[in-house]
């Protein structure tokens, strides 16, 4: 049984835990920039143990790095992680949507209800939900599958690349041009058009590979390295 002390430590982690990926997720917190333990325990007003077990489950998760007798950063992926994140993604999106089965209404309507908040999000201009909420309805498609391994690796693949992406929806065209698209992949849902959401997702993917390169001051990523 977990002591009250212990609950707290718990609720302490888990509150700076989420507050550290917001800070990543937005862009607050940079890739490559370094996460001083005494000025973040300063900031979020607790104690260094729950800022350290948090940066702990985040290097782990990907997002954060160590350098021992350096500290902790922000992970920063190189042009060749990032194409290969994007590979992996385009492979197991196109088998993940080939693999849907015919989704109920019900089920496709609720798909809707999570775009809908996208666009919530987009008129709201909250750039961190919309993204958040992008992912969201992403995943309750990918999730029909049954394909529950590759959309665990798929979720960590987003984590990864998530940082990189904060640029894309401040420009007012790039969040229409999500929003439309969202419409386009539930128009295919709906018709179970599989081969059409596999062309949808890979022009939509575009998008986000494209900010990231631009995050990261790169080229477009080449299709063969040589």
């Amino acid at each position: 049984m977990k002591t009250p002390a212990a609950s707290s430590s718990g609720r302490a982690t888990a509150q700076v835990l989420d507050e550290l990926k917001r800070m990543i997720f937005s862009g607050e917190l940079l890739p490559g920039q370094q996460i001083r333990q005494e000025t973040m325990a300063e900031r979020l007003g607790v104690s260094r143990l729950p800022i350290r077990e948090s940066l702990r489950q985040l290097t782990s998760d990907g997002l954060v790095q160590h350098v021992p007798n350096v500290g902790y950063s922000v992970a920063r992926l190189d042009r060749f992680e990032l194409e290969q994140i994007y590979l992996m993604r385009s492979v197991l999106e196109r088998e993940t949507l080939r693999a849907l089965p015919v989704i109920d209404p019900q089920v496709v309507d609720a798909i809707e209800e999570l775009g809908d908040r996208v666009k919530a999000a987009a008129e709201a201009q909250d750039f961190l939900e919309m993204r958040l909420h992008n992912q969201d309805f992403h995943f309750a498609i990918f999730e029909q599958s049954g394909l529950d391994l590759v959309v665990h690796e798929l979720r960590r693949l987003w984590t990864l690349a998530m940082p990189y992406h904060a640029v894309y929806l401040y420009e007012p065209e790039g969040r229409a041009r999500v929003i439309r698209e969202h419409d386009e992949m539930l128009a295919a849902l709906r018709a179970h058009d599989n081969d059409r959401l596999v062309e949808l997702m890979n022009h939509h993917r575009e998008g986000g590979q494209q900010t990231a390169n631009l995050v990261l001051g790169l080229r477009e990523p080449t299709a063969d390295r040589g």
